[in-house]
């Protein structure tokens, strides 16, 4: 027969076999958070955005009216002003998400703050 020592090695050598079987927490899509890397390109679509639709809107205007770099200039600026707004507004948002993880005493989703202990 088989000795207790080999038994016992067994019945490890089988928990960790069903452990390993056992299904995955499969995470929801809306649980996964944004990368720093998504964000700063979140954030430079909405600037380029921006940028594009003023100038859009001011040649146009120009093209209508025959008044080629006045409206051009005019809107390319307030595209430029739209898109920081926007892309402030986003890191506000951003900054509340890290702010409420930070309170909620968890790191902040996507790792976007590092966390040093005293004494390591």
């Amino acid at each position: 027969m088989t000795d207790p020592e080999d038994r016992a090695k067994l019945r490890d050598l089988e928990d960790r076999i069903n452990a390993l079987k056992a299904p995955k927490e499969v995470k929801a899509h809306t649980d996964e958070h944004y990368s720093q890397a998504q964000l700063a390109w979140r954030m430079v679509i909405e600037l380029v955005a921006g940028l594009a639709i003023g100038f859009g809107i001011g040649y146009g205007l120009d093209r209508l009216l025959g008044t080629l770099p006045i409206f051009l200039v005019l809107f390319t600026l307030l595209g430029l002003a739209a898109g920081i707004k926007v892309m402030i507004r986003s890191a506000q948002e951003v900054q509340k998400t890290n702010e409420a993880a930070e309170a909620a005493d968890q790191p902040p989703p996507g790792g976007a703050d590092v966390r040093v202990k005293d004494g390591d």
